[in-house]
């Protein structure tokens, strides 16, 4: 019997990592599940439902064939439609995803390399056999590349993008044979429309003001233009270059960051008036009742040596924590880094089968592949991120 290529999801692959418990009624379950996709494909090829016979019709199903079918759980048997006309074939098994070929791909790579672990060593064996070949890996890999490169440097002038978040997320890449950590810089843009698209990905080897100004450059080389506001943590570095790369743009800092930073440095016991009116200052959106409710704050609690700090730390960052308040546009989701969070625990949470990428290329490749389908999500959804009013 001919052996097909199966292809897990992200969450499939974890699955096999923890081991899941094998067993008969878990293969006939899925068994009956692929059959009826199947089945489904078949009737959508034919326009027709099942035993329904019509004489304009140019062919008719012409029965099954068995085909073994290798998963996580065991082989199974599956009786794969036919049609008369011959040309009628399943997609089931071609239905990958970009980020699951970019992760199959590093795994791959990992296995090649000797690099991998017994854990990713039993993915590949029970998702591929010991079948594929290195041509096999290399052409994976470079459909991918090509793919993840025509993104990472497509044209971004012909939409303006008035307002960008960016963000570092760390990983680890093994380099001259030993293992570092990387900066992967990640870039989400805010049309004038309201619509959020990712515009940049690039990988450094720290996260510094060189490698933040590098990083801008490469978005302003791709036509990034109309651009008001940079929103971000405050990380010096990341500071001085927003600050340097783009004159007269706004620089808003992550209110939720800097809340953190703030409540922080307070005691914890005895402090829940304080906290509380800390946190009832950060929910005002007008700059004017804002710098307001600082002072009263300044005054109800200067003379307590044990909030000095925190007050300290909120004089200072305080302009820039409410500087979206001084936009066009005075929306929530602009006073924090919330959104690209999310992303990073995202990229993240695929990432972490890999844990250590076997070299910066196949790092760019899954996270790439990882941002694209995130991306193609966002670009299609019918719901703005901000309502530009």
């Amino acid at each position: 019997m001919t052996q097909l290529h199966f292809t897990l999801h992200t969450e499939d692959i974890q699955n096999l990592i923890n081991a899941e418990v094998k067993n008969d009624i878990t293969r006939t379950i899925l068994t009956k599940v692929f059959n009826e996709l199947m089945e489904k494909e078949r009737d959508e090829y034919l326009e027709n439902t099942a035993y329904q016979r019509d004489p304009n019709r140019s062919t008719y199903r012409n029965g099954y064939y068995e085909r073994d079918y290798t998963t996580k759980i065991g082989t199974l048997t599956l009786r794969v439609p036919r049609t008369r006309d011959g040309k009628f074939s399943t997609e089931i098994f071609e239905r990958y995803q970009r980020n699951e070929k970019a992760l199959l791909a590093t795994m791959l790579e990992m296995y090649v390399q000797g690099v991998s672990t017994r854990k990713v060593s039993k993915v590949i064996e029970n998702m591929c056999g010991k079948t594929y070949s290195k041509s096999f890996v290399s052409s994976l890999t470079k459909e991918l590349d090509e793919e993840v490169k025509l993104w990472r440097n497509s044209d971004l002038s012909t939409i303006k993008y008035p307002y960008i978040i960016v963000d570092v997320v760390y990983i680890k890449v093994r380099e001259n044979n030993r293992v570092v950590s990387k900066a992967c810089h990640i870039a989400i843009g805010i049309t004038e429309k309201g619509n959020r698209e990712i515009i940049g990905l690039d990988l450094s080897a720290s996260e510094s003001e060189y490698s933040w100004s590098n990083f801008f450059e490469y978005l302003k080389s791709r036509g990034l233009s109309g651009l008001k506001m940079v929103i971000s943590d405050a990380h010096k570095g990341l500071v001085k270059a927003i600050k340097e790369s783009f004159i007269n743009v706004i620089w808003q800092r992550c209110q939720v960051h800097f809340l953190r930073n703030i409540l922080s440095k307070a005691p914890k016991k005895n402090t829940e008036e304080f906290r509380a009116d800390i946190k009832a200052l950060f929910k005002i959106q007008d700059i004017n009742l804002a710098r307001k409710m600082k002072e009263e704050i300044f005054l109800k609690y200067e003379n307590e040596k044990k909030f000095k700090n925190s007050l300290n730390t909120l004089d200072e960052g305080f302009e820039d924590a409410f500087a979206y308040l001084a936009t066009d546009v005075i929306h929530s989701r602009l006073r924090s880094t919330n959104c690209i969070e999310r992303l990073n625990q995202e990229v993240r949470r695929r990432e972490k089968v890999v844990r250590i990428f076997p070299n910066e290329d196949s790092a760019m490749r899954l996270i790439g592949a990882i941002l694209i389908d995130i991306n193609e999500d966002w670009i299609t959804s019918s719901k703005l991120y901000i309502r530009m009013e």
